[in-house]
């Protein structure tokens, strides 16, 4: 057994420093490359232990960096980003929108976006993908109605992080469920019944507090069929087929979509393939990075320290699970990135999920759940910066209408409260 070493997370606390220093020296919490954080706190990682030889420490950072879990998350990460370079390529995004903005009531402008958002999010997988796409929608929609601009912006984000927390190929959801051994639809079916209340009383307050404000929506033709792979990813994953299946299908039937009606010739669609890859680039390298510098501060007994730190008042499942729950929060609070937060906290969770006999399902829950709580909360993460910046004002006027992510923390506490889900007589490994 590794004996707890508290000097060992001074990789992890340098990385937080160069991130969170740089954030509030220049006003930007991403001016500072996050991938050149992890790479000098690797190398302060590997600089650590003298009594292990270099070629030694280099070895143990290797195996945590090529660690299956963390490569299957990689090659995951590149379909992900194929499926959505070929499907913004052929038009699918803009057809999901407008189709969205053709069934919204008039009377209903708040709750429509907060919808149409939870439904595009979930289909693209990217929260700020959503913010992009209807922030200036939201934006129009207050300006010939008496709606508060913070409100309704606070309404998209909302639901672009219902699809962060839920879709089968956002980043934060694959991280979350390879972190912790979880199978893809498990997690989903636990934490949509979670997350579900916590949709309708959102739809409920805006609703209440938008009441006779109507405005016309204006909206462009549309082609029904190219939502088809985004349907088509949702309904197999749901069904359980495996993720990778999934997502060379949709490929598949997205680039045949797009070559037969046009949107693109097949060069192209090749380039739209390597573009959406291109855009996990970073990602991937994060995870591989990151994994590699935690198996050091594993060997040197920096996660046997957080363990007995997290867990010493820990007397029971429930507790461990909010002890996740804080841990992911707090690293979020610092990275401002949930999934890099889960990429920290995971295997850590791990840890304590297999030490309280907690299910992969609903550790994976927990880890989603509370991360994007913070990340749709805190004022200077992506979401809230670029919705502020479309809008013109600022991002702290957004969080007082941030329903969403507040009431998926109370919901996700009161789960762990009633211990929901029921734990399985045999869970999968």
């Amino acid at each position: 057994m590794t004996k707890p070493n508290p000097w060992a997370l001074t990789p992890f606390l340098i990385f937080l420093s160069l991130f969170i220093g740089a954030g509030i020296v220049t006003g930007d919490f991403y001016a500072f490359p996050v991938i050149v954080a992890i790479v000098i706190a690797s190398a302060f990682a590997l600089a650590m232990n003298r009594q292990e030889s270099f070629s030694k420490k280099i070895d143990h950072f290797s195996k945590g960096a090529g660690h299956p879990n963390v490569m299957l998350m990689v090659l995951i990460f590149l379909l992900a980003g194929a499926f959505s370079g070929i499907t913004n390529a052929m038009g699918a995004v803009d057809s999901t929108v407008q189709l969205a903005l053709a069934v919204v009531p008039q009377d209903l402008l708040a709750v429509g976006l907060f919808v149409i958002a939870c439904f595009i999010s979930l289909a693209m997988g990217t929260s700020v993908g959503t913010i992009v796409a209807l922030a200036p929608i939201g934006v129009g929609i207050s300006e010939i109605t008496d709606i508060p601009t913070a409100l309704i912006i606070a309404a998209i984000i909302g639901g672009a992080m219902f699809g962060d927390n839920l879709s089968f190929i956002s980043d934060t959801t694959i991280t979350a469920v390879r972190s912790q051994g979880a199978q893809m639809k498990d997690k989903f079916k636990v934490n949509f019944w979670i997350v579900l209340p916590a949709t309708i009383i959102t739809c409920i307050l805006l609703w209440t507090l938008t009441s006779g404000e109507s405005a016309p929506i204006e909206y462009t033709s549309f082609s029904w069929y190219k939502i088809v792979p985004y349907l088509l990813v949702i309904v197999f994953a749901i069904a359980g087929m495996n993720v990778f299946i999934v997502l060379a299908l949709g490929i598949v039937l997205a680039g045949i979509i797009g070559l037969a009606d046009g949107s693109f010739q097949l060069l192209q669609l090749l380039q739209s393939i390597g573009e959406g890859m291109e855009g996990m680039y970073e990602m991937a390298f994060l995870a591989i990075l990151i994994a590699g510098m935690m198996e050091l501060i594993r060997l040197n007994g920096g996660i046997e320290f957080l363990l007995q730190l997290v867990t010493k008042r820990v007397k029971s499942r429930k507790s461990a699970e909010f002890g996740i729950a804080g841990l992911v929060g707090l690293t979020n609070l610092s990275t401002a990135n949930n999934t890099i937060a889960i990429m920290i906290a995971g295997p850590l969770a791990k840890n304590i999920a297999n030490q309280y006999a907690i299910e992969p399902r609903k550790s994976a829950s927990v880890l989603d759940l509370f991360s994007c709580t913070v990340q749709g909360l805190i004022p200077y993460g992506a979401q809230l910066l670029i919705a502020a910046g479309v809008a013109g004002i600022s991002p702290v006027s957004i969080v007082p209408y941030s329903f969403y992510p507040m009431l998926i923390a109370i919901c996700g506490s009161v789960a762990i409260i009633i211990g929901y889900p029921k734990k399985k007589e045999k869970s999968r490994p």
